[in-house]
């Protein structure tokens, strides 16, 4: 129990040694010594908080803010000591903040709970005790065989016993851990690969050997001994024989494997950050600010209190003959006194500091979070899914982000390849209808392929059908087929998997064209040519790397001759090639690549009898040498691969989502740099990079690549920043791939963010999860701490998802775990540029102005109460009563912060989208600097000062305002004062109120109205539960005095006029970029017929095209409308409008 419990606070790790013994089916050995290791179970935990330790975590995130803390100490201290106000004042408020927070939180993270739940629930198939058996994936443990059928997900990390094939090989794809669509072959030893019955694997004797967990995707190290017939057999295993848990199961029917590696301990839950409460920069600010306020109520409560003692260093002062001292009074120590009375005094002075703050805040941040759900613009009608918030306390962030970091499989691209254009014997092609059509020409005939290719453009689709590793599924499918697709060759039953998806795209356009691949095996490739099949023999694969950039197969046709086809890239061929239309295709691939297309150029050799036997006799030797094999046959390669003949070359779109190459310009616009962070191959990553705008064309593309050793990597950083600061190009964008990376992050960190810096885009290529997570934290903690976004849509994307101040998940078609993982969730890339632009800029606007407008209000409490002390010798006499204490914050001036905190918009959110500068405005949290908080502050105590000094001139001479000459008192006075400011401080949120809506309108003048109303029965009435009632009949006194409501107006214009003044001179004389704007959108209006908070991106009313405002259907309807006099003749034809 004890072990149990120090496993559970990690204390004690459940295994020790360096390597882990699995034996598969957890048969063990029988011998007595034998201590069975301690492995993790099978789930997966996302969340932040158990049963158990939700209570004192939660509470200790809690007590960091400063003001929670605060307010703590303060009502501990009003338990402590007789102070002027009740414990009750700080003791609610603080309970009621934590409580509320404490349920937000308790919430979004039991939805966490759920989802973990659903994955941790699901189904899987377990061989125990000789059958088959159904159990859920939480319940599978080390040691478990599991099957695993096609299409499904691997629930933990297994290795490979068994297929249904013969060989024990399986096809696996990764998108969702490492972002490549490739598939992949792994494979079984050959001792576990006949075990593919259940009977057979319950008999086996194995056992696996291997490293304890590590993070590395692609690095496996283990053996597993077989016991036949008492001789063991060991075999090596690798990464090739290991299934990542995440990982999906392709073209093969079912798999049995052994889990080595459960839950959190699976490589792609080691791939996962742990989860950290993010807080914003404006909660940042917030805790910033709440500090120089405890410095001023510091200030004021030591003031107060050396002033008290000085006052009553007089004898009369100290003991008045209406207030005289207690026997223990006299004798009690003085520096207790002292710190009896610098306790009161801060208490006294407490709500310079509102704990209604946080409260405020928390709810603007939860109503708030739920208009991007409502956000119709956010809405993916195909999938049916709609962007989500799993956490609010971010929103505000959304307006600061500086840098996005971007996956690109399934983020940027819809994970589809298509073939666009060719280029044959130097003549452009287009596919129209499944034909080949010369460019220019247009195609009438009917739709399929049709046999009138002539010999040049049949051999060079020949060799694109048969320059691949692409592989064939034969699997049945359910239901009728269509009646015609048995054509050629082709029959539902037949799909391609591809190593890579250009593969898959060259081989599926073929198909349509005419040349179809039905066979390839080990040995054999057929393919039928309108209808009549041809079979080569599989010579040799020459395979693709990095540094030749092309691939080869070397065939033997059907007449006997030999004869090699090179696809790659066209700086990877055309020097090598000595005949065919050289210059013509170099043109064609241009004009491909400036059309962001992937590019291929294909080429091929004969070799006569005697070079195909030197061939085959050099690559033999290559192939089975012990030592430098890479390098010999690198060089082999390139002694076979020259000479060839130019066929023509391919241009291939990886289709983007829709809008992206709009979404980044626009990003870029709002002065956002984009990083696009890839598992994927370098060419790729530059290819999708080109066509989706992150690079220009005209774009100084800088490259740190295949760098080998630290010096080779500092040298090529050295020169990179030479050639940046050299040249005299206006953007650069720099390509970094893993490997370098790693070497750039280990000692050149400094310089490799230098280079960084100065480029306007960067793409690393080749990363790993972790690595990921590595780059966003570097620019994380830089010197400048810019804001961060990481978007991303697989397992491989969680780390970086979780690093960066905001992270998004794209509920793509690989699973749900970055979408779990996030902050927010939505369908597709272009939802970011609104999701930041329009959301981001409102969320930020918003919460800016209620910080600080919640300061002011507070300062303007306050300072009366600091000045009353100079008029009663330090008493500590409240200035207000108790219940106006305690309802100022809660009741009086809440609603109408609360309600502009989630409805105000400074600017149309169309305009926001056209014009994405506007963001800048409000970057690097310029509405919060302590300039503008400095500037509230000083206009809080302004305002405070003409309150408390106004309403002295009034009364301090002459008390008597009554007709009958009846006399005010203390009382009357601080309840004038208090008037004064309730007035003012809510026209003055009025004034800051830029988008009115009737529930503006309610809560700015209903609340004022409420005051009035609740003083005029709470002292009206003779209330029989107050002890007390000092505030009897004393509202309504002073309403009846004309000289009272004249101060009061005076007041309230000598306060707001100067402010009213200031913003129309700055307005006009020194206005920043959002006030034009609206300046401009004001006079673009049709009129005031229509006011509402809508974006324009599917409009379709030619009134559209008028102005900015012009109207759509109500697809983002989160704020209500006001519809003028006017309008109210229009509303039917707009509501007509809107429901089409």
């Amino acid at each position: 129990m004890i072990r149990w419990i120090r496993q559970q606070l990690g204390f004690d790790p459940p295994h020790q040694s360096d390597t882990r013994t699995v034996y598969i089916a957890n048969k063990f050995p029988h011998h007595g010594h034998y201590i069975p290791q301690r492995f993790a179970d099978n789930r997966i935990i996302s969340s932040k908080y158990t049963v158990w330790n939700f209570v004192p975590k939660n509470l200790f995130e809690q007590f960091r803010r400063i003001a929670n803390f605060y307010f703590l100490i303060i009502f501990l201290v009003q338990l402590m000591i007789d102070t002027p106000t009740s414990p009750i004042t700080s003791g609610l408020p603080l309970f009621f903040v934590i409580t509320v927070t404490a349920i937000k939180q308790g919430y979004e993270d039991w939805l966490r709970h759920k989802a973990d739940n659903e994955v941790n629930g699901a189904p899987v198939f377990v061989v125990r005790s000789g059958s088959l058996v159904q159990t859920r994936s939480k319940n599978i443990r080390v040691g478990d065989i599991v099957r695993v059928a096609k299409d499904e997900t691997f629930p933990a990390d297994l290795v490979l016993l068994s297929s249904d094939r013969a060989e024990g090989t399986c096809h696996i794809t990764t998108t969702s851990l490492d972002g490549e669509t490739n598939l992949k072959t792994h494979f079984a030893v050959p001792e576990t690969a006949v075990s593919q019955t259940v009977s057979r694997l319950e008999s086996l004797q194995a056992v696996v050997e291997c490293q304890q967990p590590e993070a590395d995707l692609y690095r496996f190290v283990g053996r597993i001994t077989v016991t036949q017939q008492e001789e063991e057999i060991v075999r090596p295993l690798g990464p090739e024989n290991l299934l990542l848990r995440g990982a999906r199961l392709k073209n093969t029917k079912e798999i049995f494997g052994v889990a080595v590696y459960t839950g959190m301990e699976a490589k792609m839950a080691l791939n996962y950050k742990c989860k950290s409460q993010k807080r914003s920069a404006v909660e940042k600010s917030m805790n910033t600010f709440l500090i120089i306020y405890l410095g001023i109520l510091l200030f004021e409560a030591i003031l107060s209190t050396i002033l008290k003692y000085a006052w009553q260093a007089e004898t009369k002062w100290n003991e008045p003959f209406y207030n005289q001292k207690t026997e223990k009074e006299r004798n009690s120590s003085q520096i207790l006194t002292f710190i009896s009375d610098f306790l009161a005094f801060l208490v006294l002075y407490n709500f310079i500091i509102p704990i209604s703050l946080y409260v405020t805040v928390e709810l603007q941040k939860f109503l708030g979070s739920f208009f991007i759900g409502w956000d119709l613009d956010l809405y993916h009608e195909e999938s049916d899914q709609k962007a989500q918030v799993n956490t609010s306390d971010l929103n505000e962030e959304l307006g600061q982000v500086e840098y996005v970091f971007t996956d690109k499989t399934g983020t940027l691209t819809e994970n589809e390849m298509q073939f666009r254009e060719c280029s044959i014997n130097g003549i452009k092609y287009q596919e129209i209808n499944g034909k080949l059509v010369p460019e220019g020409m247009t195609e009438d005939t009917p739709d399929g392929p049709v046999s009138c290719l002539n010999r040049e453009e049949e051999w060079f689709l020949k060799a694109v059908s048969l320059c691949h590793t692409v592989q064939i599924s034969y699997d049945q499918t359910d239901g009728l087929g269509d009646p015609f697709s048995h054509a050629n060759g082709f029959t539902p039953q037949m799909e391609y998997y591809a190593s890579s998806p250009d593969e898959k795209a060259l081989v599926e356009a073929t198909k349509r064209m005419g040349v179809t691949l039905t066979r390839s095996s080990g040995e054999t490739m057929e393919i039928k040519t309108f209808g009549k099949t041809e079979k080569y023999k599989l010579l040799h694969v020459l395979e693709f790397d990095a540094n030749r950039r092309r691939m080869s197969v070397i065939l033997q046709k059907p007449s006997g001759e030999k004869v090699m086809f090179t696809k790659g890239a066209e700086s990877a061929i055309l020097p090598y090639t000595t005949s065919g239309e050289i210059e013509k295709t170099r043109v064609h691939v241009d004009e491909f690549a400036m059309k962001g297309l992937r590019t291929l150029v294909v080429a091929c050799r004969n070799f006569s009898v005697d070079e195909y036997q030197e061939v085959d006799r050099r690559l033999h030797e290559a192939r089975t040498a012990l030592q430098q094999r890479e390098e010999r046959l690198a060089e082999v390669f390139n002694f076979i691969e020259k000479d060839l003949e130019l066929l023509g070359a391919t241009g291939v779109e990886d289709k983007l989502q829709d809008k992206v190459q709009e979404t980044i310009e626009a990003l870029r616009l709002a002065g956002i740099k984009v990083w696009v962070l890839t598992g994927d191959k370098h060419e790729t990553a530059v290819s999708v990079s080109l066509s989706c705008g992150h690079f220009h064309r005209t774009m100084n593309i800088l490259e740190l690549v295949q760098q080998k050793s630290d010096s080779e990597c500092a040298e090529q950083l050295r020169r990179l920043a030479r050639r940046i600061k050299e040249d005299h190009v206006i953007q650069h964008g720099l390509v970094v791939d893993g490997a370098s990376l790693s070497l750039a992050l280990r000692e050149h960190e400094k310089l490799f963010m230098d280079v960084c810096k100065n480029c306007s885009a960067v793409l690393c290529c080749r990363m790993a999860p972790l690595q990921k997570a590595k780059v966003v934290r570097l620019l994380k903690t830089s010197p400048e701490k810019p804001i961060t976004l990481a978007i991303g849509d697989g397992a491989n994307d969680v780390s970086m998802i979780q690093e960066a101040h905001v992270g998004i998940g794209i509920m793509g078609k690989e699973g749900r775990q970055a979408v779990r993982n996030s902050d927010y969730a939505i369908a597709r890339f272009r939802f970011l540029s609104k999701l930041l632009l329009v959301h981001g800029h409102f969320y930020y606007i918003r919460i800016t102005t209620l910080v600080q407008y919640f300061f002011y209000k507070n300062v303007c409490f306050i300072t009366p109460q600091f000045l009353y002390q100079f008029f009663c010798l330090f008493s500590q006499q409240t200035l207000y009563d108790s219940v106006y204490l305690t309802l100022y914050n809660i009741s009086f001036t809440s609603l109408p912060i609360l309600v502009y905190s989630l409805f105000e918009q400074l600017v149309h959110p169309h305009v926001l989208q056209s014009k994405p500068a506007l963001y800048r405005d409000i970057s690097k949290n310029s509405l919060l600097s302590f300039k503008t908080f400095l500037y509230w502050t000083l206009l809080g105590f302004c305002h405070a000062f003409v309150f408390f000094f106004g309403s002295y001139i009034l009364m301090g001479e002459d008390t008597t305002l009554m007709g009958n000459g009846q006399m005010f008192g203390n009382w009357t006075f601080g309840t004038l004062v208090f008037t004064v400011m309730v007035i003012t401080v809510t026209l003055k949120l009025a004034l800051e109120t830029r988008f009115w809506t009737w529930m503006n309108h309610f809560v700015t003048w209903g609340s004022i109205a409420f005051y009035f109303i609740f003083s005029l029965f709470y002292g009206g009435i003779i209330w029989p539960f107050l002890h007390t009632q000092d505030m009897y009949f004393v509202f309504v006194q002073l309403l009846s005095s004309g000289s009272a409501w004249f101060a009061i107006i005076i007041m309230i214009i000598t306060c707001l006029f100067p402010d009213v003044i200031k913003k129309v001179l700055f307005r006009h004389l020194n206005p920043t970029n959002t006030q034009k704007s609206q300046m401009y959108t004001n006079r673009e209006a049709i009129g005031d017929d229509f006011i509402a908070l809508q974006p324009l991106s599917r409009a379709k009313n030619p009134l559209g095209k008028i102005s900015l405002l012009r109207p759509t259907r109500a697809s983002d309807v989160w704020t209500p409308c006001a519809v003028s006099q006017r309008g109210k003749t229009h509303a039917p034809d707009w509501a007509g409008w809107w429901s089409e």
